[in-house]
């Protein structure tokens, strides 16, 4: 009897030092695994804000990171940009999502991609900022959208002198900007002016990260909202100098 006894609290000693080595480890499985996201996240952040020009929020999946480090296969990721600035574009925002992301140094890639998808919006007042900033300073002095004709106006001029209209649409992958009408009191633009103006509008919306293309385009009453979707697409290659830059940070699913 007294054996019984004696076993039983060793036995419970046993049982609550187990429960509390488990305890630990986990708390430093966790641990671990939230410090590395946090340095995934920030280290991917800088990566992509130098190649997009804009601020971006990096969300991970739900996979750990301490096993996507060992796999180098990443379910996904989502990039957010909210910044005022996308590229040469102002007041553009971009909501993506890069799918199936799997990681291979090679000779002529540092990975694949699946599939990738996108939210772009680039507001009427972002729109007006990018063409004064990059070539018509105050010479553009307003930008209307008219969501059931699909339309933009661009004023010209003081007080709106001079109007020019066009239509953006998607065509076999690609923005096209249409005009519709330019006119100053009943007269034709100049067609330098109207080049230059439907050019620098094009030119920012025809450059895409990873392979995306437009798959849509709806004109709203204070924006452009655009679709873009991307297939399978092979990363290029880092040079030297990336690698060894790469192999010095804390990227980790993403080296």
């Amino acid at each position: 009897m007294t054996a019984r006894m004696n076993s039983a609290p060793r036995s419970n000693r046993v049982l609550v030092i187990s429960l509390v080595v488990i305890a630990v480890l986990v708390a430093i499985l966790v641990s671990g695994e939230l410090f590395v996201r946090h340095s995934v996240k920030t280290c991917m952040a800088d990566q992509f804000e130098s190649q997009l020009g804009s601020q971006v929020d990096i969300g991970l999946s739900w996979k750990p990171v301490l096993l996507q480090s060992v796999d180098k296969n990443t379910p996904y990721i989502t990039i957010d940009s909210d910044d005022t600035k996308f590229g040469p574009a102002q007041g553009m925002q971009v909501h993506a999502r890069v799918n199936d992301i799997r990681i291979e140094d090679t000779a002529d890639s540092s990975g694949t991609i699946g599939s990738s998808e996108a939210r772009v919006n680039w507001s009427t007042a972002g729109i007006l900022t990018t063409l004064q900033e990059q070539a018509f300073g105050s010479l553009i002095s307003g930008v209307t959208a008219d969501s059931n004709a699909g339309t933009l106006k661009f004023d010209v001029g003081p007080g709106g002198l001079a109007g020019l209209t066009v239509k953006p649409t998607v065509t076999n992958g690609l923005v096209d900007v249409e005009t519709v009408g330019a006119e100053i009191l009943g007269f034709g633009l100049p067609t330098d002016l109207v080049n230059g103006i439907v050019q620098t509008l094009t030119s920012s919306l025809q450059t895409y990260p990873l392979g995306m293309q437009p798959t849509s385009l709806q004109v709203t009453d204070d924006a452009i909202d655009i679709t873009l979707e991307g297939g399978a697409y092979t990363m290029p290659a880092a040079d030297t100098a990336q690698q060894q830059q790469q192999q010095q940070s804390s990227c980790g699913i993403l080296v």
